[in-house]
């Protein structure tokens, strides 16, 4: 070999050769390590798109729930002074109708006092009228014991009912 580089036939072969093996070679890789880890890629990436699309839908729906809450919250301030509002007018019914019965019932105990103090007013006029027959029993005896005319008898009975007063008799 006179040369370091000779370009001959068997050289093209080798490198003929060898290029087929690298193409053989690169293919068989490609198909069995590069294409899987491209697909791992492809179904890491559109897993990664996926999730952030349902995290993005997510965070919509949460805004919406947060927004429907407050506005219950705005409700929830106005219902709750309506409730309030209705509690305080039963309470006001309420007291209205407890008085209306207190007072009702006042009528009633000073209804029954004044008919107590009629009653006694007439046992009172009964008693006197009693005290006065009995006053006038005993003067009509000792009339009668002492033989008095009756002029005397007169004297005595209008001495005696103008002691005890007019307003006695009168009912």
């Amino acid at each position: 070999m006179d040369r370091l580089f000779g370009l001959d036939m068997q050289l093209l072969m080798d490198a003929l050769q060898f290029g087929a093996s690298v193409f053989v070679l690169f293919t068989l890789a490609s198909y069995l390590l590069f294409n899987p880890v491209r697909k791992l890629l492809k179904d890491r990436q559109e897993g990664i798109r996926k999730d952030l699309d349902d995290a993005s839908a997510d965070k919509k729906s949460a805004a919406d729930l947060k927004n429907q809450y407050e506005e219950k919250l705005k409700g929830i301030d106005k219902e709750a002074e309506q409730i309030l509002s209705e509690a305080r007018q039963k309470a006001l019914k309420n007291e209205a109708r407890i008085i209306e019965e207190a007072k009702e019932e006042a009528a009633r105990i000073i209804g029954r006092a004044e008919e107590e103090i009629v009653l006694e007013k007439k046992r009172a006029m009964d008693e006197v009228k009693q005290q006065m027959i009995s006053i006038a029993s005993m003067m009509a005896a000792k009339v009668v014991a002492a033989s008095i005319n009756t002029q005397i008898q007169d004297t005595l009975v209008d001495e005696t009912l103008k002691e005890m007063g007019d307003s006695t008799w009168q009912s």
